[in-house]
């Protein structure tokens, strides 16, 4: 499946559980050995009561992360088309908490996505206190980011030119810096205007995607934080368009987007 070309293998294991090895989830993402992807994800059968189903995400270096916008949405789709559900909105189960995503009469789908985190000990990142913007040294040079979690952390920036952000040499310093002790998805923001935003994400375990839910949202609560941005925003990625509304501190945000089927098939796991 995939999303804005953020792009993933699915398991169905809701009626067969499946645990699967490191080795086998590196396989699987791989795009020359296996089927390739940038995430696996697992739909699983609920945990807690008032959950229609649990939702595991695995990046394509084999390590489990808490969340996954564009994957959210891919899920909604594939519990409908599996027949796993028959419900517009549905109540999905991570490992950083509830998701509620919707199938619109349009087929976009929209996913709340939860409030916020800014405290920086539970993103987590080392700082002795919240901030709007903390400075982080990189690469000999000091830049400032803005940090927050939505389920998974994120550290963004603002530049002035988004394709000459230095997302490939840059991304992975800021992804393993010691600051963030599980590392963090590096976003980069161009405003275009209060309601129109470019943004590219260096993803954690994965490296730059052609697109990043989670890091479209992230950037949108950034630029809202720091006053840059309306309360409704067109967030253009490589793959394409989202839309992210926030309200603002406490609220939950809303992001829309599209999500498909590419391709079935079967995979013997035992030759990974």
């Amino acid at each position: 499946m995939q999303g804005l070309g953020n792009d993933f293998v699915v398991f169905n294991a809701v009626a067969h559980p499946l645990a699967l090895t490191r080795q086998q989830l590196r396989r699987i993402a791989d795009r020359r050995l296996g089927v390739g992807c940038d995430q696996v994800l697992l739909v699983e059968p609920p945990k807690s009561a008032g959950a229609d189903f649990y939702y595991r995400i695995f990046n394509a270096d084999g390590g489990e992360v808490e969340q996954c916008g564009n994957g959210a949405r891919c899920l909604a789709r594939f519990v409908r088309e599996k027949g796993l559900t028959a419900r517009d909105e549905i109540a999905v189960e991570t490992v950083a908490g509830m998701i509620y995503p919707r199938i619109g009469a349009d087929g976009r789908i929209t996913v709340n996505m939860g409030v916020p985190i800014f405290e920086p000990e539970r993103v987590p990142f080392e700082a002795d206190g919240r901030e709007p913007v903390y400075d982080l040294e990189v690469g000999g040079a000091t830049i400032q980011i803005s940090v927050l979690s939505l389920g998974n952390p994120h550290a963004v920036q603002v530049v002035e030119d988004i394709e000459a952000a230095p997302v490939s040499a840059q991304g992975p310093m800021i992804e393993s810096h010691p600051r963030f002790p599980r590392r963090v998805n590096a976003g980069y923001m161009q405003v275009i205007g209060p309601g129109h935003i470019q943004v590219r994400v260096y993803e954690r375990g994965v490296g730059e995607t052609r697109a990043c839910g989670t890091g479209a949202c992230a950037a949108v609560v950034a630029g809202r934080q720091r006053g840059l941005l309306d309360a409704t925003v067109t967030v253009q990625l490589k793959g394409g368009a989202l839309g992210v509304a926030w309200q603002g501190e406490g609220q939950p945000v809303l992001m829309t987007g599209p999500a498909e089927t590419v391709f079935e098939g079967t995979i013997d796991l035992d030759r990974l």
